[in-house]
């Protein structure tokens, strides 16, 4: 019996660890403010290079991101996981503001991935409400 539950156990703490996404966020950044509750997820920072992966929710089929996205320099490109398959969202470049929506949401998860692209972007703001 014992070990078995030892064994239940190791089973469950590596999947607890594996995780469910297969993107893992890698990056270096300065004046970093980061968050993902839900549905909306945010990222503000001075200095940001590699990649953030933020986890959402989507309450219901049908629904799309919508985003809010500015870049002094630098670019960086957005993607998003709902069923598996990382989709382009947008891509902003220095200098650039951008509003909009976005992308063919199902129930369930869903993944926002934030590239940068060809070096570190500076003074950048981004928010993500699934609506």
């Amino acid at each position: 019996m014992k070990k078995r539950l030892i064994a239940l156990l190791l089973l469950l703490s590596l999947l607890a660890l594996s995780g469910c996404s297969g993107y893992v966020s890698s990056y270096r950044a300065v004046g970093f403010v980061h968050s993902a509750l839900g549905q909306t997820a945010f990222m503000n920072f001075f200095s940001f290079e590699g990649t953030m992966v933020l986890n959402l929710r989507c309450p219901a089929d049908g629904l799309k991101i919508s985003y809010d996205a500015k870049l002094e320099s630098g670019s960086a490109a957005v993607f998003y996981d709902c069923a598996g398959t990382k989709t382009p969202l947008f891509t902003i470049s220095a200098g650039e503001e951008l509003s909009g929506a976005g992308g063919a949401l199902t129930k369930g998860p869903v993944t926002l991935i934030v590239e940068t692209s060809g070096g570190a972007c500076g003074n950048g703001d981004f928010h993500f409400q699934i609506d």
